[in-house]
């Protein structure tokens, strides 16, 4: 049957817009990931603030910030592997996200059960947790420009590119915008980053704690020198010179307070040892506490001791595994032994580094170990392994006693 000429139109106005409908629900601008199925969240750890002042810089470096409507940076399927853990972060005692080879995947009943949130085949460097809520990662994609910085708002469920991490120091935020990895300083949630003034002959990363006190380690000859600095990196005031009869090699800070730092110097390395030595200050540098002192017959003596001098503690393993402060009296050091039966081992101090205890129970696993804590009793540690599966241990004594919790996947590496 022959339609109208007007009815003609208005049927092919009808298709059109039926047509119209349908291309806009199928392309949606952003695409969230799915929830992960987890209990309800504890309440959101307290955030740290930073000082008023701003450090000034030259120039921004790394990746411009990925605008709004950019969809997220990960699609998750349906089941992931998750093998050698390289990274963990704790919100409070129940919550935390751990990281590896492709994957990030969050807890939230105290590590016994993970659900995957994140999903690309890079290697996921760091993980830092303002709370909850807010939490960021680095990836190594293989690039000369830095690492990929990710970040969530909403607990992991979907994460979003932000920008270029610029170097590999230890990423932490102030709040929502301001953060600090290495020399470096963002203003603007890691989209863009400034290359902060730091002295010459450094050895290793500096860190500030905040927007304006940081701390550095210089090499001089025959001795190293701690640095201060506090207005963010402008000018730099020398605080302890120590004598030493090995260059230090490397550096690990961190600080949980304005006037607080925790200082690791690493020496040499040798058949699988390394000698370091930490010190401790609470007072804003004016005191130290030689809290640990490593010689190995591999790595030779510990960095800034000589003759008969020694520290508070021998420490564990033949090389230091992480280093994690909690405040200024309670912080944990790992242990690793590539050549034990058991290669990772923790110690805990409760006074500053005045006297240390070494948990009686050793774990197996020959790579890094991976520690993390919320407050002098809650401790995680995940004894990691190149071909065996990573796997996690709490303590609810400040590392007296450990509970294994959850075992991860075997890892891919052959």
């Amino acid at each position: 049957m022959r339609l109208p000429k007007t009815g003609l139109l208005l049927a092919l106005a009808g298709m059109l817009i039926a047509s119209g409908c349908s291309n806009s629900s199928g392309n949606s601008a952003e695409t969230s990931l799915p929830p992960a199925k987890t209990p309800s969240v504890s309440s959101p750890s307290a955030e740290p603030t930073g000082q008023a002042a701003s450090p000034s810089g030259p120039a921004e470096t790394g990746g411009g910030g990925a605008a709004s409507s950019e969809p997220p940076a990960s699609q998750v399927p349906a089941t992931g592997k998750m093998g050698e853990v390289t990274a963990l972060r704790l919100a409070d005692d129940r919550t935390g996200w751990a990281g590896g080879e492709g994957w990030i995947a969050r807890t939230d009943d105290g590590g016994a059960t993970w659900n995957q949130q994140y999903s690309e085949p890079y290697q996921v460097v760091q993980i830092f947790a303002l709370n909850d809520s807010k939490v960021w990662a680095t990836l190594d994609i293989g690039s000369s420009k830095g690492l990929r910085l990710i970040h969530s708002s909403n607990g992991g469920k979907s994460w979003s590119e932000v920008g270029v991490v610029p170097n590999r120091g230890f990423l932490h935020f102030l709040n929502d915008n301001d953060g600090f990895v290495g020399n470096a300083r963002t203003k603007d949630g890691g989209a863009t980053w400034i290359q902060l003034k730091t002295p010459e002959n450094t050895v290793g990363d500096v860190y500030f704690h905040d927007l304006n006190n940081g701390w550095a380690v210089q090499k001089g000859k025959g001795k190293f020198t701690f640095l201060h600095s506090a207005d963010g990196g402008k000018s730099w005031t020398k605080i302890l010179s120590r004598e030493t009869d090995v260059d230090p090699t490397g550096v690990a800070i961190r600080s949980t307070g304005k006037d607080d730092a925790w200082i690791e110097v690493v020496g040499d390395t040798g058949m699988n040892q390394t000698s370091y030595s930490l010190f401790h200050t609470k007072d804003g540098g004016m005191t130290w506490t030689p809290a640990i002192a490593k010689d190995t017959a591999g790595g030779g003596p510990a960095p800034g001791f000589t003759g008969d001098a020694k520290g508070n503690s021998t420490g564990t393993g033949s090389k230091p595994g992480q280093l994690y402060a909690v405040n200024p009296s309670i912080a944990f050091m790992g242990g690793d032994c590539p050549a034990c039966d058991n290669g990772t081992s923790i110690m805990a101090t409760a006074d500053g580094g005045n006297s240390w205890t070494a948990s009686k129970q050793e774990f197996s696993g020959y790579g890094e170990g991976q520690i993390a804590a919320v407050d002098a009793k809650h401790v995680w540690l995940i004894a990691t392994d190149y071909t065996e599966p990573s796997v996690l241990y709490t303590s609810d004594d400040g590392g007296v006693s450990w509970k294994k919790i959850h075992e991860f996947d075997k890892p891919d590496h052959k």
